[in-house]
């Protein structure tokens, strides 16, 4: 009988376990980007490989390049449920006039793409970035 005791108490302290493993909390996108330092590198490599992509890099010639890495860090860090606030302009105020289609802005996701698989960001966390930056096309893209 306490034989048969000890082994029900071990099914119960292992199921515990297990329920407190799976209400565990997870890992944030945040910290599996590697927080603040991990977004700035990534998207440090994401305007280099945007300056060098001649389809859309006149977009960029005039730009405030520090500012828009930081706005794009803020952006990504907020997105992925970082601490970070965005501070930057709204999107259709940002890109208004700019004459962007529909092939820039999957040019630059292409861009954003490589700079994901560069850094190794595991599938499912490159599909949650491009699933924050997809909604944006609307107010991004200028002409059809």
């Amino acid at each position: 009988m306490r034989m048969i005791l000890n082994i029900v108490v071990l099914g119960l302290v292992l199921a515990v376990t297990q329920a407190q493993a799976a209400t565990a909390p997870k890992e944030t996108l945040f910290e599996r980007l590697g927080g603040e330092p991990g977004i700035t590198a990534l998207v440090n490599d994401f305007v280099a490989t945007v300056a060098a992509d001649k389809r859309i890099n006149h977009y960029f010639a005039k730009a405030d390049v520090p500012g828009l890495k930081k706005h794009l860090v803020e952006q990504l860090c907020a997105g992925a449920g970082g601490p970070c606030t965005y501070t930057g302009k709204d999107m259709k105020t940002a890109h208004q006039g700019m004459g962007i289609t529909t092939a820039d802005f999957n040019a630059l996701i292409q861009d954003f793409s490589r700079s994901l698989k560069k850094f190794k960001v595991h599938r499912r966390d490159q599909s949650a970035l491009l699933a924050l930056l997809t909604p944006m096309k609307k107010d991004i893209v200028g002409k059809r």
